[in-house]
């Protein structure tokens, strides 16, 4: 009997528990604090160790590791592992050894912005052409046990697998702790500095990204798709030994997808004209090239035009992503919460002639003066919120002088209040509140969507207290403010 350790109680780790159980595994499960998920698997007979650090003498015995993200390379128990000669995996590498018949194909997409409006734009293509098809990944059900065909919770095996083909978000940590994972077709959509204190060094972080690409050589027959306009993408495509699909937002060169003439056009398969540039939403020109990325790759696992077009002209993008939230006294106020690293912060960010920006949280080791010198001149005002925003006021002051901040050292409920109180005594009608905090969220809020509720919350309050309702744009408005 095959002996697994798993490391973390979160979604994935549980997942991964209830599958190997179900398939016979000697299961135990490791992790710094108790979830539901793994009280439940304690009831059921699961050996569950709450402790922190985890013990090295669970290793005793066992065969492989399965970690959640949380387990950096440099986790002692990690280490520990490999040097015992243990395999050390994740839950996707998991889901991807778990394939047998009838199992549903994969497309991988990873980069360092832009993943789950790519993926969900993909699945949305898919479903258009009439493929039983799931978004899943980082979001969604685990990947577990769509590819296996575990029914979930009651951990009983199911049969084959219910779709056809899964889009998968791909992040940088799933992907370093993955060997034999290869989707059919992988693409990478940009890459910038971040989670730079996971892996240690930006090469390390691109590496483990470039692993999207792994069928793509002459014996894997996969297709790996990368971003012609970010040079770094490019570099590494150039590198790649199998097919290469590159996309750009300028006009396409033969076996490339780009923008011609206001419109998405595919010159690497055939397909021609796509759909209008000005029909993506979000509308903004890195969603147009996360478009061309999701067609790029349904148009490689054979999906026809028509389809490309009816699916990203009915897409409706995920919340937080550069959302406008509601108009108050002139103000209008956008949650970009999702933007949890500089460069994703600069893409809101330029979409706004005028910008208090609140920013702040926790930088995972990336410097913000790059971002900050780029978009100075388009900031009304800064308020800083989180663990590291003593770093993004020195950048501040280094590079837009000018620019008055506000310095929220509150960590309570209410801190947000204060934010959006702040905000809105620096902004004069026209311009635009935008959260987009160029950090990860975790040192205040469970995730950035709660981030991001919290910002619309505070709106909300804001609104209700200076005696007029908030104007909610959702139904009339795009995100990034524009009128539909």
């Amino acid at each position: 009997m095959n002996r697994v350790l798993i490391g973390g109680a979160g979604v994935a780790g549980v997942a991964a528990a209830r599958v190997l159980r179900a398939g016979g595994a000697d299961v135990t499960l490791v992790s710094a604090k108790s979830s539901a998920g793994s009280d439940e698997l304690a009831d059921e007979g699961v050996a569950v160790v709450i402790a922190d650090p985890a013990p090295i003498e669970l290793l005793d015995g066992i065969d492989e590791l399965v970690v959640s993200p949380g387990f950096t390379p440099r986790n002692p128990l990690v280490t520990a592992a490999l040097d015992r000669g243990l395999e050390v995996y994740s839950e996707p590498e998991l889901a991807w050894r778990l394939r047998g018949a009838g199992a549903p194909d994969w497309l991988g997409i990873t980069g360092t912005n832009g993943k789950t409006t790519t993926t969900t734009m993909l699945a949305a293509i898919l479903t258009a052409a009439g493929l039983s098809a799931a978004a899943l990944g980082n979001i969604g059900e685990p990947l577990v046990f769509a590819a296996s065909g575990i029914s979930g919770p009651g951990h009983q095996l199911a049969g084959t697998p219910s779709y056809e083909v899964l889009a998968v978000e791909l992040s940088s940590f799933q992907l370093h702790w993955s060997r034999d994972l290869a989707p059919r077709a992988g693409a990478l959509l940009n890459l910038a500095e971040d989670h730079l204190d996971w892996h240690g060094s930006f090469e390390a972080y691109a590496q483990a990204k470039e692993a999207i690409w792994r069928a793509a050589t002459p014996e894997g027959g996969g297709v790996a798709v990368g971003n012609l306009d970010d040079p770094r993408v490019a570099e590494a495509l150039s590198r790649v030994t199998g097919r290469t699909v590159g996309f750009t937002l300028a006009a396409p060169n033969a076996g490339e997808l780009g923008v011609r003439d206001g419109w998405l056009y595919d010159d690497a398969f055939g397909g021609g004209r796509l759909v209008e540039a000005t029909a993506i939403r979000p509308p903004g020109a890195h969603n147009v090239s996360n478009a061309l990325a999701a067609a790029a790759l349904a148009l490689s696992y054979g999906v026809g035009p028509a389809a490309v077009r009816d699916g990203l002209a009915g897409y409706r993008p995920e919340g937080h992503r550069n959302a406008y939230v509601a108009t108050v006294a002139g103000v209008d106020y956008v949650d970009d919460s999702k933007a949890t690293n500089p460069h994703a912060a600069y893409a809101s960010l330029t979409a706004y002639p005028r910008v208090v920006w609140v920013a702040g949280g926790q930088l995972k080791g990336v410097d913000v003066g790059e971002l900050v010198a780029s978009v100075a001149d388009r900031l009304a005002g800064a308020v800083l919120l989180g663990v590291d925003r003593a770093q993004v006021a020195q950048a501040l002051a280094r590079h837009a002088p000018q620019v008055p901040v506000v310095d929220v050292a509150s960590v309570d409920d209410g801190a947000m209040g204060e934010v959006v109180r702040a905000a809105a005594e620096l902004a004069r009608p026209g311009d635009t509140v935008l959260l987009a905090p160029a950090a990860a969220s975790l040192d205040m809020y469970p995730s950035y969507a709660r981030r991001g509720d919290a910002f619309a919350a505070a709106v909300g309050e804001l609104a209700e207290r200076a005696g007029e309702p908030a104007r909610d744009g959702r139904a009339d408005r795009d995100p990034g403010g524009a009128p539909r």
